[in-house]
């Protein structure tokens, strides 16, 4: 299921959440640049989890990849896939915990679901990149922010296509389900490519988050965006 778009009608380009997508697609459009290169960028800025587990042994500097690795992307589906998930649910969390505040729960959030990697595979020599813990983090508080709200969603099916309206309490719970199932069914691995405990991680980070860092007063949709 491919979301377009919600029905809570605030600005989709409010400061951190636009500015959050241009970092990390001018991260991404330099590492095309690098060429042959890119890859060795992956793996010096992702996150490594057996670098976090020896920062005792000279690995001290690695800790700051669970920082980096949030804005490296393994590819332009990998990339286009979490920036439409953070254009569309971004705003409305940002708006109600504030620009500020929002930013530090999406990157302290990112960093935790990169440690809940760490501790499922501490042993693990494959970078992990990727913003989609930090991104998991911000369904999860959208879900207890806002879970009436609508989701227009694009539906293939075989060769037609369907648009629907589902509440975002259906979809970001079948989207939790995909995730913890997936997880559950290649074990600590990471299946695919796909590291399904950071999202399950994150999205549960943004739940448990949501009722403490929301303001009672929230932006409004007339907000000054960029």
């Amino acid at each position: 299921m491919i979301p377009l778009h919600d029905d809570l009608g605030f600005p989709r380009f409010l400061t951190v959440t636009f500015l959050l997508v241009v970092g990390n697609v001018a991260v991404f459009a330099y590492q095309l640049s690098l060429g042959p290169q890119g890859p060795a960028m992956m793996a010096t800025y992702g996150l490594v989890p057996a670098r976090i587990t020896a920062l005792g042994s000279g690995e001290s500097w690695a800790v700051l990849t669970l920082l980096t690795s949030m804005f490296v992307h393994g590819g332009i589906l990998h990339l286009v896939g979490n920036m439409l998930y953070l254009f569309i649910f971004g705003p409305a969390v940002e708006a109600r915990f504030g620009s500020l505040r929002y930013l530090a729960f999406y990157l302290i959030a990112g960093m935790v679901a990169g440690l809940v990697l760490v501790a499922i595979q501490p042993a693990s020599l494959t970078p992990m990149v990727g913003a989609s813990g930090a991104i998991a983090a911000v369904l999860g508080a959208y879900l207890v922010l806002f879970p009436k709200a609508r989701i227009k969603t694009v539906l293939p099916i075989f060769i037609l296509v369907e648009f629907i309206s589902l509440p975002a309490l259906l979809y970001l719970m079948l989207w939790f389900a995909i995730q913890l199932i997936a997880g559950l069914y290649s074990g600590h691995a990471a299946g695919a490519g796909v590291a399904w405990w950071v999202h399950v991680g994150g999205f549960l980070i943004g739940v448990a988050s949501a009722p403490l860092l929301a303001d009672r007063k929230p932006m409004t949709r007339r907000a000054v965006a960029v």
